[in-house]
């Protein structure tokens, strides 16, 4: 079996009065999955998506849909991947390291350090 990675897009749509809103909070998730061909980890990437999906009332009583959107990419992580790697990109920038100050956030800004108010 092989490994493959799809980066996911979900929307939280809340309707209020009849009305869904426009401008929506959207969360990208990047999942694994093993199969032994892209055909078939395409299958379960959105097995996995749809089965995600569910609604809710929100505190003050509103329907809030998590929905999945869509597919954003797909890739399939071989032997160029390190077995603790779960997604790459390839990018060229100007001078990364000269204006890694800029490129790369403070550790204390780190998402995690967030979530965990830290």
């Amino acid at each position: 079996m092989e490994r493959f990675a799809a980066k996911l897009l979900f929307q939280y749509r809340v309707t209020v009065g009849g009305e869904n809103n426009k401008r929506r909070t959207c969360e990208e998730r990047i999942i694994n999955v093993r199969a032994s061909e892209p055909d078939e980890a395409l299958i379960k990437v959105k097995d996995y998506a749809k089965s995600e999906e569910h609604k809710y009332k929100n505190n003050e009583g509103n329907r809030v849909s998590f929905e999945f959107v869509g597919i954003l990419d797909m890739m399939h992580l071989g032997s160029e991947a390190e077995a603790e790697e779960v997604w790459y990109e390839i990018k060229e920038y100007l001078t990364p390291k000269e204006r890694k100050g800029k490129l790369v956030p403070k550790e204390k800004d780190l998402n995690v350090f967030k979530q965990f108010n830290l």
